[in-house]
């Protein structure tokens, strides 16, 4: 009975504030995003970017398969910084979520309406007892007829917000102050597609190349035939490595 009590006691502690105010499993879960591999955001005139370094653990293992940059739904993609197998599970709920979504509406949800349920899912890991918080920050980049392009970033706490550009992971801080001085608001496409890989370049340990980076990005448009009229619809795409290397 005292090691059944001890255990609900400690899983209890674990969820509520310090004397300070502050939830130290959150500080702890934002340590293990800080110790991730470095993801950056920025949302352009008429598109966004996201990106990410793509490092193997062992030369042994088949980068082929390693994916930082994932499709949630045509007009919504993500990336991450923190705990791979954590995002694995946040992943599948958000493509469960959207899909649902459209099998209900027909269309995808927006940007933000797919975040705040996100958001909460992290948000209920932070009060329930015996649960940790997810060990991984979100960006989350989609296109929608109520906002256009949009970037938001997702925390460990279930906090999130609306950026022109971010960055999060290992090398965070230095990559948000290269954004600062680089990043304006009529940045193109192009632009914002180059520097995402100098923001990157700049704290890459090695050589960056086609094989350890991935991008993705919204905003270009494909032609769908919708009734007789042809409509413009945004979809969300990984860069090839042969893209990347142009």
């Amino acid at each position: 009975m005292s090691a059944g009590a001890g255990e609900g006691a400690y899983s209890f502690s674990l969820t509520t504030f310090s004397p300070s105010g502050k939830l130290v499993q959150i500080e702890h879960a934002l340590a293990a995003v800080g110790q991730g591999t470095t993801s950056l955001g920025i949302k352009a005139t008429n598109a966004v970017v996201i990106a990410t370094e793509k490092r193997a653990p062992s030369p042994l293992v088949d980068d082929a398969a390693l994916e930082k940059v994932a499709l949630v739904c045509p007009t919504i993609g993500i990336v991450y910084s923190g705990m791979s197998p954590d995002f694995r599970v946040l992943l599948a709920k958000a493509r469960k979520m959207a899909q649902s979504y459209w099998k209900i509406y027909g269309e995808y949800p927006l940007t933000k309406t797919l975040v705040q349920e996100i958001a909460t899912i992290m948000q209920t890991a932070t009060q329930s007892g015996g649960v940790r918080p997810y060990g991984v920050s979100l960006l989350v980049a989609g296109f929608d007829k109520a906002t256009g392009p949009a970037l938001f970033q997702v925390d460990p706490s279930g906090t999130y917000f609306m950026w022109k550009a971010s960055a999060m992971g290992r090398n965070m801080t230095n990559a948000k102050t290269f954004l600062e001085k680089r990043y304006s608001n009529d940045i193109s496409l192009e632009d914002a597609i180059h520097t995402a890989i100098l923001t990157l370049k700049e704290g890459f340990e090695g050589q960056l190349t086609e094989k350890t980076l991935e991008i993705g990005i919204i905003g270009q448009a494909t032609k769908s035939q919708v009734g007789a009229a042809e409509e413009q619809q945004p979809v969300f795409r990984r860069l090839s490595e042969q893209e990347l290397k142009d």
